[in-house]
């Protein structure tokens, strides 16, 4: 990249990241050169209409996300919601399907106050990189947020994003978390690994450097862990409690018949996504024993 303008050097990333696959090459483009002027990406634009120089590694940043290193990985951060997570290597970074699951916890546990309860506990199964969990724990005012998470180095990431906002944050297996807390939640929501065992993800992005650990949920069908995760929010929730997990759209019939055959289960429902996919299963927690 011999480009001496921004203006220039945005028209040449764009073309080499358009050639190497790269989903949205304009945007990346001018997301990293924000990155590196500490300037919004509106800004970005507004100065490549003047005669602003090309900022210093921009090139090596281009050919790293030309080579398929996640946007994220390259910047530090992650958009979710209302808010920007801190993200890099070992931790799975937070997609846009996943603001659905966090709302429909959000929606509940504002249900839940305005019933009149004073506080309203909720735990993130799997937190990662404490995505959902700071989405309750800023949007739900009066929330008392808990999240688990295994992977020390997933851990390492959520503890930056979530210490700040009060959430507790706990390092535990997802099947095993909280067992002196039985019956104690409000809301359970959890996006686990699910992944089926064959499923290699089409993008390089995920495929090579979202942790396997994050990604696969256990069995040929990849739901070993999220049907653990079910069985974790059976024994937390309080009667009436909601549980909402993320899945593949294609578990998602399965998911929905194996939580209506558990009597500790009722109103169990099937969500989309934004791009109208079966994405997420709600249930609420009977008062029958799990």
């Amino acid at each position: 990249m011999e480009s001496t303008t921004l203006a220039a050097a945005l028209r040449e990333a764009t073309a080499t990241l358009a050639a190497a696959g790269v989903p949205t090459p304009a945007v990346d483009a001018e997301l990293l050169a924000a990155h590196l002027l500490g300037e919004s990406r509106g800004r970005v634009k507004a100065l490549a209409f003047t005669d602003a120089p090309v900022p210093a590694g921009y090139e090596e940043l281009v050919a790293e996300r030309a080579a398929r290193v996640p946007l994220q990985h390259l910047t530090g951060s992650a958009s979710f919601r209302y808010l920007e997570l801190k993200v890099g290597p070992g931790v799975f970074v937070p997609r846009p399907e996943t603001e659905t699951v966090a709302q429909l916890a959000i929606d509940h546990a504002r249900a839940v106050l305005a019933a009149g309860k004073p506080a309203v506990r909720a735990v993130d199964l799997g937190t990662g990189s404490g995505a959902i969990a700071a989405a309750l724990a800023t949007e739900v005012p009066g929330a008392e947020v808990s999240a688990v998470e295994l992977s020390p180095l997933a851990l390492a990431w959520a503890s930056q994003n979530l210490e700040p906002l009060g959430v507790r944050l706990l390092h535990a297996d997802l099947r095993t978390a909280l067992s002196d807390e039985n019956g104690s939640f409000d809301v359970v929501v959890s996006n686990p690994p699910y992944v089926p065992a064959e499923a290699v993800p089409n993008e390089p992005e995920a495929a090579e450097h979202d942790p396997a650990m994050a990604l696969y949920g256990g069995g040929q069908d990849g739901l070993e862990l999220p049907l653990a995760a079910a069985a974790t929010a059976a024994r937390l929730l309080l009667p009436d409690g909601y549980f909402v997990m993320e899945h593949a759209e294609v578990q998602a019939e399965r998911i929905a018949a194996l939580l209506s055959a558990e009597a500790c289960w009722r109103n169990v429902a099937t969500h989309t996504d934004l791009n109208g996919r079966p994405r997420a299963t709600s249930a609420v927690r009977t008062s029958f024993p799990a």
